[in-house]
C-alpha cells in the first residue's frame, strides 16, 4: 500500500472523461441488472418479488452505496450531455449515435417513477412496492406500462451497448462474446415476463376490497395532494433536463458560428489528399467528416493508438497534448513530439501529415473485419530460441544439407513450442520467436514459456540422436525468455504481411538470448517470468545483468540446463492442485 500514492499521477494521467463516464455507467449497469433479477422474480410470485426488493434496496439504499449509485447517476447524466456538447462528429454508420439518443432519454422517461418512489417515501414516507407499482400499471393507469417498458428495453440496450464498446477490445472478448450475447437477450425477456406475471396477479387481486385496504392505503399510496405535489416536481425537474439539452445544443449551435467566423483550415494527408475544416475540430473528426479512411479501433476515445499521425514539417505552433493523450502516447513508448493522436489533435493551423497505421485495414468508421489483429495491447511471453553454430555448419556442407538441418532444429523447437500451448511466430535465418499468452493468463503463458524451454532441450536430443552420424558435434543452442506488455497485430506491406508482436518486452527476450553466449548456458529467463510463474526465489540462481537500452541492470535466472525447469513447473503445479 505504501506504493500508492506514487502511481497516482500515472492513474489522473490515465482517467479521462470518457473513463469516468465509463465507470459511472457500470456501476449503473450493476443497478439496473439487480433490478431486472428482481422483475424476474415475478415468474414466481410478487410475493418472491417482495422478498427480492428487500434486499435490493437494503444493498442499494445502504447509505455508502446510496452516495456512489446517485453521485454516478447525476455525474453520468452530465457527461452524457456534455457529450452531445462536445461531439462534433459521429460515426452515422455505428451504434455510437443510438447509444448517446438512448442515454440522454432515459432521465427522462424515469424522472416520474425515481420521484414518485424514492422522493415519495424520502418527503412523506411513502411505501410503493411491487404491489402497489404493478396495480398503477395494470389497472389504475395502464397508458403508464408501456412507458416503462420502453424505459426498460432502452436502459437495457444502452447499458449493452457501452458494455460492448468497453469489452470488445478486450483480449477475453472473442470468447465471452456468446455467454454474453445469451445474458443480453435472457436476462431482459425474463424481467419483462416477470412484470407481466407480477402484474397479471394483481390485476386478479385488485378486485378483492381487502387486499386493496391492505395494499392501497395512504401510507402506501399517499394522498391525492400529495401526488400532485409530486407531479409538479417531476414536471419542473423534467422542463430543466430538457433546458440543459437545449442549453447544450444551442452552445453547439454558438461554437459552429464562432469556427466558422473563425475561419477554416487546411489539413493534407500526405498523399496528395487535403481537406478544409472548421478549426476546432480533431483530425480524427475531420477525416469522418470527410470519409477519409482513418485507423481509429477504439472510436476517437484515446484508449488506443491506432489513429497516430506524424506530423510534416513543424510542429512547434500545435496545442500541448493532454494528459490522456500524453498518457497514451507514453505507454507505447512514443517520445517524438512530431507524433500525436488525431483523436486528440485539434489544430488551429494549416497541418501536413501522413498515418502511422494504414487506413485500409480500417473502414473509416473505426470497425475493422478482424480488430484483434491490427493492433493490440497484451501481456505476452516472448522465447527466442538460437541455433548455435549454424555458421561453422554450413562452411563444412552444402547449402541444401544446411538448410535440411536447421529446417529440422527449427521443426524441433516449433514443436516443443506447440506441444507446451505456445505459438511460432516469426523464424529469423536459424532462429525463433515464440509467443505465450495469446489465448492464457499470464501466470499460465510464464509457466507455459518455461515447459517449452525444457521440452525444446529434449526434442534437440532426440533429433542429435537422430543426425548423430552426420554431425561432428551436438547442436546447441541459447534461450531468452521475457514477460511483458506488448503489440500484437498485423505487421508488414501488401502481400507481406505477418502477424507478430512489438515491444521492449520482445527486445529484452533476444538480447537475453544473445546473452547466453557469454554466460555459458543454455537459457536466461527474466525475473518477472519467474515471479509470475511463481516459482520458488531459490530454485534458480540469480543474477543481474546490463540490456542494452536501458539504464538499470535487471535480474535474471541463469539456467545451465534447461531440462531442469520441465521439473520445477510441474512440482509448482502439484502442489498448486
Amino acid at each position: 500500500m505504501a506504493t500508492a500514492p506514487v502511481h497516482m499521477p500515472e492513474l489522473v494521467r490515465a482517467t479521462s472523461a470518457r473513463q469516468v463516464r465509463l465507470i459511472c455507467g457500470i456501476i449503473l449497469f450493476c443497478y439496473v441488472v439487480s433490478h431486472f433479477l428482481n422483475h424476474a422474480l415475478g415468474n414466481i410470485s410478487v410475493d418472491a418479488m417482495e422478498i427480492g426488493v428487500y434486499y435490493h434496496t437494503l444493498f442499494w439504499q445502504f447509505l455508502p452505496v446510496a452516495i456512489v449509485f446517485y453521485t454516478a447517476a447525476l455525474t453520468h447524466m452530465g457527461l452524457g450531455i456534455y457529450a452531445l456538447y462536445q461531439r462534433r462528429q459521429f460515426r452515422w454508420r455505428t451504434i455510437e449515435p443510438l447509444q448517446l439518443v438512448l442515454g440522454l432519454s432515459i432521465p427522462a422517461l424515469v424522472m416520474a417513477h425515481v420521484i414518485g418512489v424514492r422522493l415519495g417515501q424520502t418527503l412523506y414516507g411513502h411505501q410503493k412496492l411491487y404491489p402497489q407499482e404493478l396495480y398503477l400499471f395494470f389497472v389504475a393507469a395502464p397508458g403508464r406500462l408501456w412507458q416503462m417498458t420502453i424505459l426498460l428495453l432502452i436502459a437495457w440496450v444502452h447499458g449493452c451497448i457501452g458494455i460492448y464498446f468497453w469489452l470488445r477490445l478486450k483480449p477475453f472478448f472473442t470468447r465471452a462474446a456468446p455467454y454474453l450475447l445469451a445474458a443480453a437477450v435472457l436476462i431482459p425477456t425474463l424481467s419483462l415476463l416477470g412484470i407481466y406475471q407480477g402484474g397479471r396477479s394483481v390485476e386478479l387481486e385488485a378486485d378483492d376490497g381487502e387486499w386493496r385496504t391492505h395494499n392501497l392505503a395512504r401510507r402506501q399510496v399517499g394522498s391525492v395532494a400529495e401526488a400532485d405535489t409530486l407531479d409538479r416536481i417531476t414536471g419542473g425537474l423534467t422542463v430543466g433536463y430538457f433546458g440543459l439539452l437545449g442549453l447544450a445544443l444551442a452552445a453547439r449551435g454558438v461554437r459552429a458560428w464562432r469556427e466558422r467566423r473563425g475561419g477554416t483550415i487546411l489539413l493534407s494527408y500526405g498523399n496528395g489528399k487535403t481537406v478544409r475544416v472548421p478549426k476546432g475540430l480533431s483530425v480524427l473528426e475531420a477525416s469522418l467528416r470527410h470519409n477519409v479512411p482513418h485507423a481509429s479501433v477504439c472510436g476517437g476515445r484515446a484508449r488506443c493508438s491506432t489513429c497516430r499521425i506524424r506530423i510534416i514539417g513543424d510542429h512547434g505552433a500545435l496545442p500541448q497534448p493532454s494528459q490522456r493523450e500524453a498518457f497514451v502516447l507514453a505507454r507505447v513508448g512514443t517520445a517524438d513530439p512530431s507524433i500525436r493522436l488525431a483523436c486528440q489533435l485539434r489544430p488551429d493551423c494549416d497541418l501536413s501529415f501522413f498515418q502511422l497505421f494504414t487506413p485500409h485495414t480500417h473502414a473509416a468508421d473505426g470497425q475493422a473485419s478482424t480488430p484483434a489483429r491490427i493492433g493490440q495491447e497484451r501481456y505476452l511471453v516472448s522465447l527466442f530460441v538460437d541455433m548455435r553454430g549454424s555458421t561453422q555448419l554450413a562452411e563444412k556442407r552444402l547449402p541444401f544439407d544446411t538448410v535440411f538441418i536447421v529446417n529440422r532444429f527449427l521443426g524441433a523447437v516449433s514443436q516443443a513450442v506447440i506441444e507446451s500451448g505456445g505459438q511460432p511466430n516469426q523464424f529469423v535465418g536459424d532462429g525463433m520467436l515464440a509467443l505465450f499468452g495469446l489465448s492464457a493468463d499470464p501466470p499460465t503463458a510464464c509457466r507455459q514459456a518455461l515447459k517449452a524451454a525444457s521440452s525444446i532441450a529434449m526434442h534437440i536430443d532426440e533429433l542429435n540422436a537422430l543426425l548423430s552420424h552426420d554431425l561432428r558435434q551436438p547442436i546447441r543452442f541459447g534461450i531468452g525468455i521475457h514477460g511483458g506488455e506488448v503489440i500484437i497485430g498485423d505487421i508488414g506491406y501488401r502481400d507481406h504481411i505477418v502477424f507478430t508482436a512489438l515491444g521492449d518486452a520482445v527486445n529484452v527476450a533476444a538480447r537475453l538470448q544473445d546473452m547466453t553466449k557469454t554466460l555459458a548456458c543454455e537459457a536466461i529467463v527474466s525475473e518477472e517470468v519467474r515471479r509470475t510463474a511463481d516459482l520458488a526465489g531459490d530454485a534458480l540462481p540469480q543474477q543481474e545483468v546490463a540490456i542494452r537500452g536501458r539504464d538499470e541492470p535487471m535480474a535474471v535466472r541463469v539456467i545451465a540446463d534447461v531440462r531442469e525447469l520441465g521439473a520445477l513447473v510441474d512440482g509448482r503445479e502439484r502442489v498448486a492442485a
